[in-house]
This record gives C-alpha cells, structure tokens and sequence, in this order.
C-alpha cells in the first residue's frame, strides 16, 4: 500500500517511497546507488535484518533513557547525521533544513565538503554541534582554508573519510549522465549546446510528473556549485566531476599531521570509512579520537562485509583502545540502532533514511524521520526491557540470540 503524504509514514520506507515519487530519477538515483552489483549496499540491511533479539516478558519500563556520549557532546538520541554530498539537490538549502531538525532532537549534524548550503548557514540553523567532513579538494591549501573557516563557524569536531581513493561504480546513475544534465550552457560550442538541449528534452518525461520539485530546484539556485570549496581566488569549485576530484585528493594517514595541526589539538578528529582493526589503530595513532566503521553505504567498494559485520568482527580486536567507536550503513529502523548499540558503538549515522524524509517533504519530512526511528528506538528498548542506552550497550550480546533461519527468503524485500 502507497502513503499519499508524510504524516501518514509509518516507516522511513515509506518516506523513501515518497521521496521517489516527489524527486526525479535522475536525483534520487544519486542516493539510491551503491557500488557495481550493489552486493554490499544490500548487505548492510539484511545485516540488520538477519539479527534476532531476546524480548524480555513481564517487565516494565517507565523511564527511558535515550542519551549517548559521544566526544564530549551529550546526544539526546543515539544518531547523528551522517555527512551526505549534494543534499540541496533534494530541497531547498537542505543542509541548513537538516541541521535545524539535528538540533531540535538534540543531536549532531555532518555537514559534507561537497554541499551547496554555506557551511556558516548550516552551523547557525541548528542548537546543538555540527561536524565538518573535509575531502581535499583543490589540494592542500583549499583545504586549509576550508579547516579555519569551519573553526570559525563553530564545528566541534572534523570528519576525514579514508575510502575515497577513487569514487566508486554507481552504473545506473552513470549511465543517466546526471553532469551532463547539471552543466550550464554558457561557453559551450554550438554543438555542444545542441546536445545540451536534447539532455534536457529526454529528462523531460520525469520532470513533467514533478513539478513541485522542479519550481523549487529553479527558485533555490544553489545546486551548481560547492560552496564550502573555495579556492585562492575566492571561487567556489563547480559543480563537476567528483570522481576525478576524489582521486586526486585521497587522504593518506601523512595527511593527519598537517590537518591535525590546522584544526588544532583541542578539537577531535574522527575518521569515517573504516574497515579493520588495524586501519583503527592506526588512526588513533595518528591522533584521532573516533572512528566510524563504515563501508561509505556501500557506495565505493562492493564484496567487502556489511557495516555491522565489520563492528562485530573488528571491534572486539581493540579493547585497550581509548577511541569513541561510531559506525553508519544500513540503518532503517529504531530496531537497528538498538542492533547497532548492543555491539558497544556509542551512536549510528543516518544517510540514506535521513535522504528519505529530505527528499519526501524537506523538514516536515526529516522530522517524520527522526520520529519513527525515536518512537521505533523506544519501543524496541521497551520490548528488550532495557531502560538506558548505556543498558543497551553494558548487556550487549545477552540482548541478541543466534537466528536459526537459513537463507534471506524470510526476509521483506530490498527496499532501499
């Protein structure tokens, strides 16, 4: 059954479906994609999906304590958002839309280097603390400059991500050559410009069925360049092609000095997009003081294990260490993060569910987001019988019992 509107959403499936139909394919595939075959990006939900929980009878919990500590920050629930490029695509100065709901539950906003709303808008919108996520486009100094502007702003702590080396195969959206379609005309040749307008003609089928976005997407005029990448001139970078840019900024862990040394050493540096133990070690070694195990959605590198594997696997490894452990992938439900939680990780990041409610009606959308996975986070906690967040993590395995189900036929369809 299909939901005519956001307050009608029971699910962040919902909500996805509802984005869908609002924005055009040519957007939304933009979110939606993972890497080659998508094994990966599949993975990380039925990760979730294939884990069974212990419910515990003839208990009652009054009092439910949401809170996590996560580097300092109290977070009223145990999510943040997690940095997500190009959101303004979806509504109208968005990043700014979604830190503003981060604030209002109380948690943190991610903010990507590759965004359209001005990072100081962004900071300002919401009442509790953002993070930056820095790529190093434009090389070094680009990069310097972006660290101090985002000081200056108020960022409380810098997101690296280590799996950017080279963008990864999203095929489907490649093949609708969404650069084509976003490029300006101005400077190009006359036949150029003839193939500009046939784009254009062929998107014309699905954007003739959503105008509200599109009348939205012309008066906001904020999509055709990053702002938050400016280079000595004062210009921000275009609106381009990111896998090249990405390959040619990958950050190395000699990159952690210099970046370190901009931020400065009151402030923390997490690193997003980690996979091994090792890889974790070596990032507090380097000075971080978080780690988000992450396998960037399933977005760059498809075979490797799903997020929540990667946390039961590696995890374990690193009892000695003084990290803040975080991780993102797969996150649909407040049942996931109770899952999530239970491994010892002290909060989850929110992309593509967080996209859902963005896309599906701007910030009435991303409330409906944030409050099915709180009201879906209250009751599982309710039906475990734990009152606490820190309950959630001191029980850990004892909340979860090994599944006796073979195969994934059992399993909803693969939504998003």
């Amino acid at each position: 059954m299909h939901v005519s509107s956001v307050d009608d959403a029971l699910t962040t499936e919902d909500l996805w479906s509802l984005m869908r139909r609002r924005v055009p394919p040519i957007v939304s595939e933009y979110f939606r994609g993972g890497a080659d075959d998508e094994i990966t990006l599949k993975g990380n939900v039925k990760a979730f999906q294939q884990t069974v929980l212990n419910a515990c009878g003839a208990t009652r919990v009054d009092n439910l304590n949401t809170t996590s500590q996560v580097l300092g920050h109290q977070l009223a629930v145990p999510w943040y958002i997690t940095p997500v490029g190009s959101l303004r695509t979806l509504h109208p100065r968005a990043e700014a839309v979604a830190a503003r709901v981060a604030g209002h539950f109380g948690t943190v906003m991610g903010l990507s280097t590759l965004s359209g709303t001005p990072m100081e808008e962004v900071a300002a919108a919401s009442s509790s603390p953002c993070w930056f996520q820095l790529y190093l486009c434009g090389g070094r100094d680009t990069a310097i400059r972006g660290i101090h502007r985002a000081r200056e702003a108020g960022f409380s702590a810098l997101l690296l991500t280590i799996d950017t080396g080279v963008s990864g195969q999203r095929r489907l959206h490649e093949r609708m050559k969404p650069l084509e379609a976003m490029r300006s005309r101005q400077g190009l040749s006359t036949r150029d410009t003839i193939g500009w307008f046939a784009k254009r003609l062929q998107l014309t089928p699905q954007m003739a069925t959503r105008l509200p976005w599109l009348v939205e997407f012309w008066r906001d005029q904020g999509v055709m360049e990053f702002v938050n990448v400016i280079d000595a001139n004062g210009h921000p970078m275009p609106f381009t092609d990111i896998g090249r840019q990405l390959a040619q900024s990958a950050i190395t862990w000699a990159d952690l000095q210099w970046i370190r040394e901009a931020w400065g050493p009151e402030r923390p540096i997490i690193v997003k997009g980690v996979h091994c133990a090792d890889d974790a070690s070596r990032a507090e070694d380097a000075g971080a003081q978080g780690v988000i195990w992450s396998n960037h959605g399933g977005r760059q590198m498809d075979r490797v294990p799903p997020s929540l594997h990667i946390v039961q696997t590696e995890m374990p490894k690193l009892k000695e260490s003084k990290l803040t452990f975080l991780m993102d992938g797969g996150i649909r439900s407040g049942t996931d993060i109770l899952i999530a939680l239970s491994y010892g990780v002290q909060a989850v990041g929110i992309g593509r569910a967080m996209a859902a409610g963005l896309g599906a009606g701007g910030e009435e959308g991303l409330i409906r987001t944030f409050t099915i996975l709180k009201e879906g986070l209250e009751r599982a906690m309710r039906l475990t019988g734990v009152s606490s967040i820190a309950e959630v993590q001191a029980l850990g395995d004892e909340l979860r019992r090994p599944s006796l189900l073979h195969g994934d036929s059992h399993l909803p369809p693969f939504v998003y």
